[in-house]
C-alpha cells in the first residue's frame, strides 16, 4: 500500500468510524431502529415506491424530546417535503459535528444556528401519527452525501 493511501485509510479509521449517535429521543436511550411495519422498513436502502430508503429510522414517539447526538453545530431548518397533506411533519434540521454532515427529519428544532452539546436538547418530535396512522414514530437520520449512516450507531 502506497503511503498516501495508507495515511487515507487510517484518518478515515480513526475520524470516520469512531464517531457514533449519543441518544437522539427520550424514551429511546439505545437508539432503537424503526422496522417494519405496514409502511415499510427504516433500514438504509429499503425499498420504496421512488427508489430506495436514503436514511436511517430511529424509534422517537410523538412529542418526544430530540437531542443532540454529539456535539453539533446546528445549519439552519429545512423542509422535508414542501406538501400541504404533510405540513404537520414538514420540518427537519441541518448539522454538523464530530466529522459529519447530517439531517434529522420531523423534529421541530428549537432554533436553527449556533453550537448544541451532547445530550442537549435540540427539539421536539413531530406527530407522525397525523399523517401516517400507524407507522412506526421516527426520526429520520440522512447524512448530508446521502451515505449510509448505520455505521455511526
Amino acid at each position: 500500500m502506497k503511503p498516501a493511501v495508507l495515511l487515507i485509510a487510517v484518518l478515515c479509521v480513526s475520524v470516520c468510524d469512531g464517531v457514533k449517535f449519543g441518544q437522539l429521543c427520550s424514551g429511546n436511550p439505545l437508539n432503537s431502529r424503526r422496522t417494519s411495519d405496514h409502511w415499510g422498513t427504516g433500514s438504509y436502502g429499503a425499498s420504496r415506491t421512488h427508489g430506495r430508503h436514503q436514511g436511517l429510522d430511529i424509534r422517537c414517539s410523538d412529542g418526544a424530546e430530540v437531542y443532540a447526538p454529539f456535539d453539533v453545530t446546528l445549519h439552519g431548518k429545512l423542509l422535508v417535503y414542501n406538501r400541504p397533506e404533510k405540513a404537520a411533519i414538514d420540518q427537519g434540521i441541518n448539522l454538523r459535528g464530530g466529522g459529519l454532515c447530517f439531517k434529522l427529519f420531523y423534529v421541530r428544532p428549537d432554533r436553527t444556528s449556533g453550537t448544541v452539546l451532547k445530550g442537549q436538547r435540540i427539539g421536539t418530535m413531530l406527530p407522525m401519527q397525523s399523517v401516517y396512522p400507524g407507522i412506526t414514530s421516527h426520526i429520520h437520520v440522512q447524512m448530508c452525501d446521502k451515505s449510509d449512516p448505520t455505521p455511526h450507531f
